[in-house]
């Protein structure tokens, strides 16, 4: 079990419950708290301002796509990636996707094994490595030379060692709450969820829990919550699920503390390698990113500046036109 290998590893003390006992008593609570607004039974459409594309992509098990989502000209040689964290996707970025497109082409991708993108046959793959390789493939096959980089919590690390190659196209990255020292309790937090094959019996169901576990994100109405947490589900089988592969978790159930302490080192000495300017922004109630974490960051590498984004935990959704501006203060 995931969060029993986490207490192992990583000491935490809280009482831990059977899997499926705990998947039962989440969607029990939560469906008791129903949205306020009408939800109807139909999946979400992508946006009308957005296109869909896919890159062929490669890991040692075979071939894949990879979804992307393009917002603005597509001729515009300025070129913003958005990149999504652990169990999102890139329909996560539309708000901003759309605010910067009067000055990007906005290229929104759904990491292999979420969205729109193919799940990898091989499990163990699903990492920092082959997300690189993909993304490597996604800058090849566009034609990119020059890109900016948008990376929130796992976007954020694949930009980090994207950026640490020698001639990398990234110029300027924003890492939304992430960096090389991840915190325990935002593993112990995953855990609690990440995985677990949930079954939702409407729609309003599973957005009551999507919103509820995504609390952390922001405070917002209703309305915007649905638009935002809507494309996560899609219907299968009679129900509703998420859209997500549920072997993403199996890299985590295979980790010991040796590998956990060689993968910080590692991103470490990605991070001191990039030559991209950097702007780190930490949530200010964050438990995955820590302010000392951040003063670090800030002292190792001389391009990298920071924000804290008070009342928010991980991650700054980038949805209120306040945090849309810090992007387009920083980038434009």
């Amino acid at each position: 079990m995931l969060k029993r290998l986490l207490k192992r590893l990583f000491g935490f003390k809280e009482q831990i419950s059977d899997e499926r006992g705990v998947a039962a008593g989440i969607v029990a609570e939560l469906v008791s708290d129903p949205l306020p607004i009408t939800i109807e039974e139909i999946a979400d459409q992508p946006d009308a301002l957005s296109k869909t594309g896919y890159v062929q992509c490669a890991s040692p098990s075979g071939l894949h796509k990879m979804a992307y989502h393009e917002w603005g000209d597509s001729d515009n040689p300025n070129v913003l990636i958005c990149v999504h964290g652990l169990t999102r996707r890139g329909s996560d970025f539309t708000v901003l996707a759309r605010a910067m497109s009067d000055r990007y082409r906005v290229i929104c991708p759904d990491v292999v094994g979420r969205g729109n993108s193919d799940w990898l046959a091989n499990p163990m793959l699903y990492g920092i490595p082959q997300y690189v390789t993909d993304m490597m493939a996604l800058v090849t096959q566009l034609g990119l030379t020059k890109v900016d980089w948008f990376g929130t919590s796992m976007g954020g690390l694949i930009g980090m060692f994207m950026a640490a190659h020698e001639h990398s196209p990234i110029r300027r990255m924003i890492l939304n709450d992430v960096g090389p020292r991840i915190e325990s309790a935002a593993l112990s937090r995953l855990g609690d969820y990440v995985g677990k094959p949930l079954r939702f019996a409407t729609k309003k169901e599973g957005l009551i829990y999507l919103n509820r576990i995504c609390a952390p994100f922001g405070t917002f109405p209703p309305e915007q919550w649905k638009v935002y947490n809507g494309p996560h589900l899609i219907q299968h089988d009679g129900a509703w699920i998420l859209h997500y592969d549920p072997n993403i978790s199996k890299p985590f159930e295979a980790m010991n503390a040796a590998a956990s302490a060689m993968g910080e080192m590692m991103t470490w000495k990605a991070y001191d390698a990039i030559t991209a300017d950097l702007l780190i922004v930490r949530g200010g109630d964050s438990d995955l990113l820590s302010a000392k974490t951040v003063v670090e960051m800030c002292q190792r590498n001389p391009r990298a500046r920071s924000i804290e984004i008070p009342g928010v935990g991980h991650a700054p959704a980038f949805i209120t036109p306040e945090q849309v501006s810090l992007v387009r203060e920083f980038l434009i």
